[in-house]
């Protein structure tokens, strides 16, 4: 669609109308936002880094020693060998911890889904079965021992009794082993209408472990965010129309005498008989969840903040006893080859045993943070004053008072956020609220100077970058001609690269390269200057320029050959004087092509660039890239060729682009009509008719008509690409429908 063309003095206008509308949008996205009606990933990914930024500066860095992890360590794995260990084993870990060392309680970041298979109970089981089947008191000893030596069993009988969880999965689609009692039967025990987190199935311990244990507790986390960092844990999960509790619940509510789990909930306007949950009680011990029973995990330390007791080290007693007397045990494991380690806010790779124990210190200490329900009620209004304030006050300020207004708005919000997150362990997002105030200030800012502030004359700067001096006078005069926003028009577009300039780049030190970009560009624009092009932009060693834009120009395609071609003739000047400086010599590359293009102002809020888009673009740059497969230095579209009558041209080929089904005719320019000799116009007339022939599928005729010109001019490499192609499709003849056009793998 071509843009309607404005004054630039009535888009200025426009624009002044639109401010306050602009600012109100803004705020709109960001209220559409913290609802949850237009979720926008960016500001959910910066409220997340602000939340981890805020628990790293927050880090109170005192541990509960009350909270010890028995680790299933790398030493203990060369002691005790790999995991899992003899049930016999654990059993005398168990007894050690409990008899020797008085523990709490004991919580295991593992589950015992899987019977032991005892070797010699298996042998001696054959025997019984087997040869001794008749042997009565072989039967006899064997059934005197059989139970004794049950590895299970003797796990089971150092649970029971105990304050001992077993832990479990939830996060699963089969059902195994003894699902434990719940902590509570939904419609039973307790109504409420939270969206707990629900599971098909689980993977649970023995039935002979479980019944001995005296709770359990699952350990996987159905919360973690979705870029795998631990900032949530859940402490239920449902099952049919029972609720289960976390293995750091479970633990914490068996190390303070196992007291009933109660629900405490929040009114719900929508719904008054089924309200939403929002704390959890035990005995004197309130937890603050949110409505699926999750909450942020309370990190107090990095990594090893909490003791870690070698369980080799506990089995051979070599642990002081007042180091464990008394404390809350977790067992599970440090070693990173047992597959249990975890992102969180403060590090990689942290064993999700001390996940458990941070929740577990958390609800002892108290120390659970809480984001409630109306903390997004509360932002909602925030939001809101902040965009009315900030949309109508700043645009009557000057940019100094602007700034400064905004950062003290900035700063209130940061020490009021840590206020309630210390004081209150209140959770209040963040980066919404800095993010609108930078928003709106900063358009603010940009609005007043690049509109208001910005008159024709720096409009005129702006382009100096683009076109040649000489122009900039004319455009002075009918700057309301001038459409910035976009348009499009028939214009010509130029690309220039210097040949194999990665390879000679080697050869060179970085200052030589330096100096050799400049040495070749600054020619280049003085020509593209003179000839009443503009500097589109420099790409590396390459540059673009166009033709007929901002300024029209009729005979845009004829400007930009004669531009072409003295920066090939200025190219061989140069190499002269790099032979001097002992610089290799330089080749150029040129493609050119005329047609529709939309011209303006594109980029961002940040940085604008005038330019040039479309296919009519894309297709001179890929021209560009084919010089030198056909070995000259300049290639222009069709188009081109017929929009420059003054010149005369060499028909290369019919070349199919990628993407399009109609081939493009390229040519190569060879200097105006009344400047060729007549033998050069001889021999180009040849070679058309040996195209013609060869389009004609007629072989020989085209290879009488090229040969010869190969002969005279070996260095011309069109005529050997042409004789390569006829001697090819004698032997490998080309389909009925072929057209006579050729596609080059470079587009």
């Amino acid at each position: 669609m071509v843009a309607v063309k404005q004054p630039l003095s009535n888009i200025v206008k426009i624009l002044q109308y639109t401010r306050y509308a602009l600012n109100l949008t803004i705020t709109s996205l960001f209220l559409l936002h913290i609802t949850n009606t237009f979720p926008i990933q960016f500001l959910d990914i910066a409220e997340k880094l602000s939340y981890d930024a805020r628990v790293k500066l927050m880090l109170p860095n005192s541990i509960d020693k009350r909270v010890v992890i028995i680790d299933i360590d790398e030493y203990s794995l060369a002691e005790l060998g790999q995991w899992p260990w003899r049930r016999t084993v654990l059993a005398n870990i168990i007894d050690t911890l409990f008899n020797h060392y008085y523990i709490n309680s004991i919580g295991f970041d593992v589950v015992f889904a899987e019977p032991e298979q005892d070797e010699g109970l298996r042998l001696l089981h054959e025997m019984a079965t087997g040869a001794l089947h008749n042997n009565k008191d072989f039967l006899r000893e064997y059934q005197a021992i059989a139970h004794s030596i049950q590895a299970d069993d003797r796990f089971a009988q150092s649970l029971d009794d105990r304050n001992t969880v077993l832990g479990f999965v939830m996060d699963t689609d089969v059902r195994s082993g003894l699902l434990p009692e719940p902590a509570a039967l939904l419609d039973i025990t307790v109504s409420i209408r939270s969206p707990f987190i629900n599971s098909n199935g689980y993977t649970a311990n023995l039935e002979v472990l479980q019944t001995s244990a005296k709770h359990a507790g699952f350990f996987d986390n159905p919360l973690i965010d979705s870029d795998g960092i631990v900032r949530r844990s859940a402490l239920l999960q449902q099952y049919g129309k029972e609720l289960h509790e976390s293995l750091a619940l479970a633990l914490s509510r068996t190390a303070v005498g196992s007291p009933q789990l109660d629900f405490i909930m929040q009114s719900d306007p929508d719904n008054m008989a089924a309200p939403l949950l929002e704390w959890l009680r035990i005995g004197e011990y309130l937890i603050p969840v949110d409505e699926q029973a999750g909450i942020l995990v309370p990190y107090s330390g990095k990594q090893r903040s909490f003791a870690y007791i070698s369980a080799i080290d506990v089995l051979n007693k070599n642990v002081p006893v007042d180091q464990l007397t008394g404390k809350i045990a977790l067992f599970g494991a440090s070693a990173a080859g047992l597959h249990d380690l975890h992102t969180t806010p403060l590090e990689t790779a942290v064993p999700g045993l001390e996940i458990h124990a941070n929740i577990i210190q958390g609800i002892l200490d108290q120390t659970i943070l809480h984001q409630p329900g109306y903390t997004a009620a509360i932002t909602f209004i925030l939001l809101l004053i902040l965009g009315l304030i900030l949309s109508f006050l700043l645009p009557l300020l000057s940019p100094t008072w602007a700034m400064t207004v905004s950062s003290a708005l900035l700063l209130l919000l940061v020490v009021g956020n840590l206020i309630s997150w210390h004081s209150y362990q209140l959770v209040f997002p963040i980066a919404s609220p800095i993010l609108l105030v930078i928003a709106l200030a900063t358009l603010q800012m940009s609005y007043g100077y690049f509109i208001e502030n910005r008159n024709r004359r720096k409009l005129t700067r702006l382009f100096g970058k683009y076109i040649p001096p000489a122009l900039l006078d004319e455009i002075s005069l009918n700057l309301d001609d001038i459409n910035l926003d976009g348009e499009i028009r028939e214009m010509t577009v130029l690309f220039c690269d210097i040949r194999n300039f990665t390879k000679i780049s080697e050869t060179m030190t970085p200052e030589e390269i330096t100096r050799l970009i400049n040495a070749i560009l600054t020619p280049v624009t003085d020509i593209i200057h003179q000839h009443y092009g503009t500097i589109d932009k420099y790409i590396g060693d390459a540059v673009m320029a166009f033709w007929g834009a901002p300024q029209q120009d009729p005979q845009h395609a004829l400007h930009a050959i004669s531009a072409s071609m003295t920066i090939r003739q200025q190219i061989k000047g140069l190499n002269a004087d790099f032979a001097k400086r002992q610089w290799p010599e330089i080749n150029v590359g040129i493609g050119i092509n005329t047609g529709k293009m939309n011209v303006g102002n594109k980029g961002s809020e940040f940085r604008v660039d005038y330019t040039v888009l479309g296919d009519a673009v894309n297709l001179g740059a890929r021209l560009e890239k084919l010089t030198k497969f056909y070995g000259v230095d300049i290639i222009v579209g069709e188009n081109t060729r017929l929009a420059a009558d003054e010149f005369e041209f060499r028909q290369l080929d019919r070349v199919k682009v990628k993407g399009k089904n109609q081939p493009v005719t390229i040519y190569e320019p060879l200097g105006q009509t009344n400047a060729i000799e007549e033998s050069e116009r001889v021999k180009l007339h040849q070679f058309h008719r040996g195209v013609k022939f060869y389009r004609e599928r007629k072989w020989d005729q085209a290879e009488r008509e090229i040969a010869p010109l190969g002969q005279t001019e070996p260095r011309r490499k069109i005529y050997q690409l042409y004789l390569n192609r006829i001697s090819n499709h004698r032997q490998n003849p080309p389909p009925d429908d072929w057209d006579g056009s050729f596609t080059p793998d470079s587009l």
